[in-house]
């Protein structure tokens, strides 16, 4: 018997003993033209519509991010921002960034009170948490530059789901239930997502949002101008006034989109294209991977403590490094050499002791020369183009507010910035002067949509939500395809494991690791909380070409397009065709 086929046996077993949250994960979705793998079941459907309909990955990528701000309102959005990561079909490769901005009107301490301290909720909550969206911009850009179809063409559907409504499944349901008491405290918000007596809209019931139809009817007809030029930023910017933000028209009519050259590294002989700064995925992946390619994790096995170890030990060195140098390249030189150059990994690997765990507080900041409610979708075409996005509100639906009359939610991602260093953010990331706030500055970002490739051919689309942890998720998702022999599906479900340099805490999630490799962890003298069950661990959604895991890829029977969706996303969906 192979030792892919062993690995795969123990991973079933594993999953299957250790909990329910666990159980044998089922088979990845299979497609030979193409496949779209998104957090919301209806707009996974569009998106494989516009790939039936002539259009491209880019085509289907804006269809699918215009019909998540319908059908996933708490991460879906056009009131925030994110990336987009594009490998065309003969290997070109690009990278757009449409963050939010800081406005006109930012200043370091906007969120500190009189004595310098962190005002409560100040950078979560209402109006002046609000970064200038870029949602509208970007995809429309993508659109522009890479796309086939028509604006209106890509918008119909996200329109006329907003317009006539789409019935509630249990997730979505469960997603608006789960925030009625937030959504409750802005009156615009309450009148789409509650009804009367308070109460969110049930499992079977309709969600209609006329409002965002209009928003989205303007922007199909007319383009960003409608959003950043016209009504719908007078009117955010009216409420932003009204309600102790501090937006302005300027902050819209000054927006711009970024297009960047990603981040670029190997690792055991795949090729890994991922977002560079403002967001630190991309480098710190591959940091961690650079620092992991020295060890035999394969041998060494999934969920040992040797694994474990030498993984925890790498994310250490690397997020001391994410959170200390690295922000937005208009404001700060990134170390971008530094942190990919598998020397650099040398270096730190001769750091770490291979039998006791590393400290912390001995980690200094180097002087060198991102919420849960995100979401991620991986998109590949029948031409082999392939499309990784991450985008957010920050927090579950943003900052809880919607402009009247807009039907936009609206982000909270200024608490991504440093309020003041050493003060742990939403996410308990403990950042430096580098993501200090300033005007028009786009926050540091955890965001990560990757594409992986061998000997010139897509190998894999993957990315997740899950703030500081949507690094970690994305690189086990590699990891446990690559090392450990998983399919698509398993990779993407596996229990996962998190530490962010501060707090010293190695995070498991419930039923991670078994008991003797929690005992023996913590006998090496790690700090480890495995009562993080329902926090954020992600809900990755995963492409793998050429069949469902590595060793079905190395004997040439597997189905062309392979798509997963985590099990932990509620409303979730991989569709091929």
């Amino acid at each position: 018997m192979s030792k892919t086929c062993l690995k795969s046996i123990f991973v079933a077993f594993f999953l299957i003993a250790g909990s329910s949250a666990f159980a044998a994960s089922p088979a990845p979705v299979k497609g030979e033209h193409g496949m779209v793998v998104t957090a919301q079941n209806l707009a996974s459907d569009i998106g494989v519509e516009v790939l039936q309909q002539g259009g491209n990955a880019v085509d289907a990528a804006v269809a699918v991010g215009y019909a998540l701000a319908v059908t996933y309102p708490s991460a879906g959005n056009i009131g925030g921002g994110g990336f987009m990561t594009i490998r065309f079909k003969d290997g070109a490769t690009t990278f757009l960034d449409f963050r939010e901005r800081a406005p006109l009107a930012a200043t370091k301490t906007m969120y500190l009170d009189k004595d310098g301290n962190p005002i409560k909720g100040a950078s979560l909550d209402g109006y002046l948490a609000v970064g200038v969206p870029g949602s509208v911009a970007g995809l429309d850009m993508a659109r522009e530059k890479y796309g086939t179809l028509a604006r209106a063409q890509l918008l119909a559907p996200a329109i006329r789901l907003a317009r006539e409504g789409f019935v509630l499944g249990q997730g979505d349901a469960s997603i608006l239930a789960g925030n009625a008491k937030r959504l409750a405290l802005d009156k615009a918000a309450a009148a789409i997502f509650l009804k009367a007596d308070g109460a969110a809209y049930g499992m079977g019931e309709k969600l209609v949002q006329p409002d965002l139809a209009a928003s989205l009817t303007a922007i199909s007809e007319k383009g960003p101008d409608a959003f950043y030029k016209g009504a719908i930023a007078d009117a955010i910017v009216k409420a932003s006034q009204e309600k102790g933000g501090i937006l302005a028209k300027a902050d819209f009519e000054q927006y711009k989109v970024r297009e960047i050259k990603p981040v670029t590294c190997s690792y055991r002989g795949y090729d890994i294209v991922s977002s560079p700064p403002p967001s630190s995925g991309g480098l710190i992946i591959c940091e961690i991977l650079n620092i992991l390619e020295f060890y035999p994790i394969a041998h060494l096995g999934f969920g040992s403590a040797d694994t474990v170890h030498f993984m925890v030990e790498a994310m250490r060195h690397a997020y001391v490094d994410r959170n200390s140098a690295l922000g937005d390249p208009a404001f700060v030189e990134n170390p971008v050499a530094t942190l990919t150059d598998k020397a650099y990994a040398a270096e730190i690997r001769g750091r770490i002791d291979k039998y006791r765990a590393g400290v912390s507080k001995d980690l200094k900041p180097k002087d060198f020369a991102e919420s849960k409610e995100t979401t991620h979708y991986s998109i590949i075409d029948d031409a082999g183009n392939a499309v990784a996005v991450t985008y957010t509100l920050n927090g579950s639906f943003g900052a809880g507010v919607v402009a009247p009359g807009t039907g936009i939610l609206l982000n909270n991602e200024m608490d991504d910035f440093t309020q003041k260093p050493g003060v742990p953010n939403l996410y308990g990331l403990v950042q430096g002067e580098a993501n200090a706030i300033a005007p028009l500055k786009t926050p540091l970002s955890s965001m990560s949509p990757t594409i992986i490739s061998k000997d010139g051919k897509p190998f894999m689309v993957i990315g997740s939500p899950g703030g500081s942890r949507i690094i970690t998720i994305t690189l086990e998702a590699i990891i446990n395809v690559i090392d450990h022999g998983m399919d698509i599906q398993e990779a993407i479900d596996a229990p996962r494991i998190h530490h962010q340099w501060l707090p010293d805490t190695v995070y498991v999630e419930n039923n991670g690791l078994s008991p003797d490799t929690l005992k023996l962890l913590a006998g090496m003298g790690y700090k480890l909380d495995v009562a993080a069950a329902g926090k954020v661990w992600g809900q990755a959604a995963g492409i793998l070409v050429g069949g469902k895991s590595l060793g079905e890829i190395e004997k040439g029977g597997g189905a062309r397009y392979n798509g997963a969706i985590d099990s932990r996303a509620a409303a979730g969906k991989a569709a091929g065709y």
